[in-house]
């Protein structure tokens, strides 16, 4: 079988810059759940005014003017989302949408102003739909030794349904072998041990790599291969008689392929107002009359502009302090000289 490692999910992993076209559009399984126009990127295109999404894996931001200029920022990156007072070049001092998130060890802040008075869904979307995705890492995170089973029944997830129970079926992971159970649900492939039940695994069809049949110590196995995202794990399981681990080995397989096409990720939201359908939504480039010069990295200085203050690499540019009477570094926007003293307890 041909590995589908090009079909990784990275859309709700990474934090991403100034992508092409093809990376702003919904991949299979990710759905537009809220779009709002006159947002502004504050921090990194204060001034710009642009248009957010929310998709059930990321938000997507891109400049009106200027598409190419744009952001991707997926839920599992989320540190932290708060409200606090910004300054915007286009609606002065007001509420915004700040963002910590985290990527590859390095910390990123965002910040999303409304430039609409009186709207704050971009917060409730926003906030809702991360907490929806927080409780359903199931759908999309492999897992090892966790609370699946309750009465010698799987713990369905809401949208999951299970399709066959493979009972007889060993673990390889140990030198001995584990003897136990298979779910194969339209989500992913469980097994746990019979006389151990916190002892399983929970596989997601989309953190698999590879689904083969493969001769062990142990003799004819059906092997899981997980993606390096989700830890790059061999699993080996053996099925007799060889005739029901064919079955179940096509059964796995074909489930693999048709999740492929079509992934259930489970996060669910609804919004009050009424949705544009996501062709009216979809950003269209245009051919301008603009020569781009590119750098030997040209997604750099995007990339600089959005460092939290912890993990900044440059300092800003100094200013007289009259009430010091001396020479600092610019205070960031929203923030005033008194409030840098105050201590606020969490």
């Amino acid at each position: 079988m041909d590995s589908l490692e090009t079909n990784r999910l990275w859309q709700d992993r990474d934090i991403r810059f100034d992508v092409p076209l093809s990376q702003m559009k919904m991949r299979p399984g990710e759905r537009l759940i809220d779009h709002l126009d006159s947002i502004e990127d504050t921090k990194g295109n204060n001034g710009e005014k642009g248009r957010l999404m929310v998709t059930n894996l990321r938000i997507i931001w891109h400049g009106k003017i200027f598409p190419h200029i744009n952001l991707s920022l997926g839920f599992n990156s989320v540190i932290e989302i708060t409200t606090r007072t910004a300054k915007s070049k286009l609606r002065g001092s007001t509420e915004a949408l700040y963002i910590l998130t985290r990527c590859n060890n390095t910390r990123f802040e965002f910040i999303f102003t409304n430039l609409v008075p009186d709207t704050p869904r971009l917060f409730t979307s926003v906030l809702a739909v991360q907490r929806a995705y927080e409780t359903t890492k199931m759908y999309r995170d492999l897992k090892l030794r966790g609370a699946l089973i309750a009465n010698k029944t799987l713990r369905l997830l809401p949208l999951e349904e299970v399709y066959d129970q493979v009972n007889g079926v060993w673990n390889l992971s140990a030198d001995q072998g584990n003897l136990g159970n298979f779910y194969i649900t339209n989500v992913r492939l469980v097994w746990h041990a019979e006389i151990n039940e916190s002892f399983n695994v929970s596989i997601p069809y989309i953190q698999m790599k590879d689904v083969k049949i493969r001769d062990s110590k142990f003799g004819t196995a059906l092997v899981i291969e997980s993606l390096k995202s989700a830890g790059g794990y061999v699993l080996g399981f053996r099925v007799d008689p060889i005739e029901k681990l064919n079955v179940t080995f096509k059964e796995v397989h074909s489930l693999f392929r048709v999740y492929s096409a079509n992934p259930i990720f489970g996060v669910q939201f609804k919004v009050e107002d009424r949705i544009e359908p996501l062709d009216d939504v979809t950003v269209q480039y245009e051919e301008d009359d603009i020569e781009i010069i590119t750098k030997d990295n040209p997604s750099s200085d995007a990339f600089l502009a959005y460092y939290a203050d912890n993990n900044k690499e440059t300092d800003s540019e100094p200013v007289f302090s009259e009430k010091l009477g001396l020479a600092i570094e610019s205070i960031k926007d929203g923030f005033t000289l008194e409030s840098l003293w105050e201590i606020t307890g969490i």
